[in-house]
């Protein structure tokens, strides 16, 4: 709104600095500054609010080090990042682009299916919380509705290299010193994602789909179906992740700074040509978005670190799941998650490992087995005896290093 507002007086009146509204870069500086502020300064107002109404966590006894401690303490915690995200992104995004558009309603629509979650089991005190049909419904809701804008909307496209000779070819100047130019095309695009490692690193989701008319359609369903495992395995894997104090915040901070660094390379023409990869017009405002993605989950730290003060709840982690799916199929990237939410990835099968191996030892032998001591796996290592925070720091490391892998990928093919 301040963007826009700034932008039509600048067209009225001379408005010293009025420039600098232009800049990604000054209006992702702005985005984040002011989502630290929200975190950190609200953050407190908030946990003392929940204190206040006796919004706390009700644990069970699960024989976890220091688990109990944590009884009482705060949860519902993910509005304050829910907040954090959406009011700088108001102020300085650019409202009429479809990416930040689809952005503020993935927000939305998941942290209202996390927050209903959470408020089944604090205030109605039924500890399953929303039954879980209705969470993959509302998921496959927001599946739908992303990719049904990704084939069809006419303001997304990709643009990539063609030959000069194609008679669809396009050119655009790329660096005004050297000269140099770039051809490029917008036909046949609207389903093409990155592979990563490979040197043709385009995929096209319209291969698997029949010829002629009918291939529009099926391409559309099998995007979809795409869309919808991408938003409801991240979102879960996230939901399952936030379980020691600081772990999914942080391991989340890491993924959204690699989504923004490449939604800036990817929206950039120089670069996006530099690096040979696809060039995405109007997807460089996601970096305002991402910036201040970035910014709520750090200041949410600042009272999630161990000892945790609050708790993200159901609010928070079903939200920024589903926000990084989404955020890395607007770019292009969702091929990339299996590495850079490679953290996700490891929580989510440990559970499915863990429950599909009891399941078939019960069948088999009379009593259920086990392979880890606990899933997801952070709890593993906690019955093993690492203090949370050693658990939770390594973790870090090691999505620090699959957030360096997933940036390698740009330049080895």
């Amino acid at each position: 709104m301040l963007y826009h507002l700034v932008k039509w007086l600048d067209g009225k009146i001379d408005i010293p600095g009025a420039g600098l509204f232009q800049y990604l870069s000054f209006r992702s500086a702005m985005a984040i500054i002011l989502a630290l502020l929200i975190g950190m300064i609200f953050g407190r107002k908030v946990i003392d609010l929940l204190r206040r109404k006796q919004i706390g966590e009700d644990i069970r006894n699960l024989g976890l080090q220091g688990q109990m401690e944590k009884k009482g303490t705060p949860t519902m915690g993910g509005i304050v990042i829910l907040g954090s995200v959406l009011i700088p992104i108001l102020l300085f995004g650019n409202l009429t682009n479809i990416y930040v558009q689809l952005m503020i309603l993935s927000t939305l629509w998941l942290g209202t299916i996390g927050f209903l979650d959470d408020y089944i089991k604090v205030f109605r005190k039924n500890k399953g919380g929303l039954q879980g049909r209705f969470k993959i419904f509302g998921q496959v809701g927001l599946g739908i509705i992303v990719g049904t804008f990704m084939c069809f909307n006419s303001n997304i496209v990709v643009r990539e290299k063609v030959d000069a000779g194609s008679p669809d070819a396009e050119v655009t100047q790329v660096g005004g010193e050297s000269g140099r130019t770039v051809y490029l095309s917008e036909e046949g695009t609207k389903t093409k994602t990155t592979i990563p490692f490979v040197k043709n690193n385009e995929f096209d989701y319209h291969w698997f789909a029949p010829a002629g008319k009918a291939g529009d359609m099926a391409t559309w369903v099998i995007y979809i179906l795409a869309a919808i495992f991408i938003i409801t395995a991240v979102s879960n894997g996230a939901n399952l992740t936030d379980g020691l104090d600081g772990l999914s915040a942080g391991v989340s901070a890491l993924v959204v700074l690699v989504l923004g660094i490449l939604a800036y390379l990817g929206g950039n023409v120089i670069y996006a040509d530099y690096l040979n990869i696809m060039y995405i017009p109007a997807s460089g405002e996601l970096v305002v978005f991402a910036a201040a993605f970035l910014g709520a989950l750090i200041g949410f730290i600042w009272y999630n670190c161990y000892p945790a003060q609050v708790f993200m709840g159901d609010t928070g982690s079903l939200a920024i799941g589903g926000m990084i799916a989404v955020f890395a199929l607007l770019i292009r990237k969702e091929l990339l998650l299996p590495i850079l939410c490679g953290v996700f990835l490891v929580e989510g099968l440990s559970v499915i490992i863990q429950v599909s191996y009891f399941k078939y030892t019960r069948r088999k032998y009379g009593e259920g087995r086990r392979i880890f001591l606990m899933s997801p796996l952070h709890h593993h290592y906690q019955i093993k005896g690492y203090p949370e925070a050693k658990i939770t720091v390594r973790f870090w490391i090691i999505q620090l290093l699959l957030a360096a892998i997933t940036l390698v990928t740009l330049k080895i093919r």
